[in-house]
């Protein structure tokens, strides 16, 4: 009996230290790390590039680069990608062997070339251009924030990709692609390809030229309009075409005398 007794005791002191809020629990100290919510980057250099090139696609900017081509001075070249998708590149020199600056604009779903109003071609004026630019007329450089994009992510492309020392001036990480087949053909420029976490494309070394970043981009506007109206013709091309030759009857030679 004596036992029972003491065993009640016992149980309503337990009680009433918990009523008056004593035997609060206190929580256990862990030692486990805090699980970190951002995504650790891949290791392999395929899929680091991948990423980056994924992260790309969704940004949206005005950015400023040197444009570094063959037989040409160097230039600086507008990429704007405006917050409603449309996009467009500002080219001087562009066409007509550098005689004629040109703007590279994706609107309306449809992509069109501009002529510039500048010295020697005093009016602008854009071509829609059904599919794709045709070689004569292609600069390239719009592949770079277009559907070579998609390609730098496509894991079933034949591409063999390593990370390789920074091209000079540029920031991020670079990455050499080239075709791991010999058989077959890229549908986008070996080279080097550089790109922040973010996917600003920071330069890019490839068969048309080479591309760096100046400075930091700016924000990007709601969408981009059309420099010129719409004509009907054909797109510049790249070289400007041949000067004609002299007929014979505009010869500056003398005319026989009668």
């Amino acid at each position: 009996m004596r036992r029972a007794v003491l065993s009640l005791c016992l149980l309503a002191a337990c009680w009433s230290v918990s009523a008056c809020g004593g035997g609060t629990p206190q929580t256990a100290p862990t030692s486990a790390a805090p699980v970190s919510t951002v995504a650790a980057e891949p290791t392999e250099p395929r899929a680091q590039l991948a990423a980056r090139a994924a992260a790309a696609k969704d940004l949206r900017q005005v950015a400023l680069y040197t444009f570094k081509a063959p037989k040409r001075p160097d230039r600086r070249v507008v990429i704007t990608r405006a917050v409603d998708g449309t996009w467009r590149i500002d080219v001087p020199g562009g066409a007509h062997s550098g005689a004629v600056d040109i703007a590279l604009v994706f609107a309306g779903g449809t992509l069109h070339q501009c002529a510039l109003a500048a010295g020697n071609h005093p009016y602008s004026g854009c071509v829609r251009i059904a599919g794709a630019l045709p070689a004569k007329a292609d600069l390239k450089i719009q592949h770079l924030i277009s559907d070579w994009q998609h390609m730098l992510t496509d894991r079933r492309l034949a591409l063999a990709v390593a990370e390789v020392a920074p091209l000079p001036g540029a920031r991020g990480r670079c990455y050499s692609v080239e075709s791991s087949a010999a058989s077959i053909a890229l549908p986008l420029d070996a080279g080097i390809y550089c790109y922040e976490a973010d996917g600003t494309l920071t330069a890019a070394k490839v068969g048309f030229g080479t591309l760096l970043l100046e400075g930091t981009p700016g924000l990007a506007p709601p969408s981009v309009q059309l420099p010129g109206p719409v004509v009907p013709g054909n797109p510049l091309p790249l070289n400007a075409p041949p000067s004609p030759k002299p007929s014979a009857s505009t010869s500056t030679s003398p005319s026989p005398k009668a």
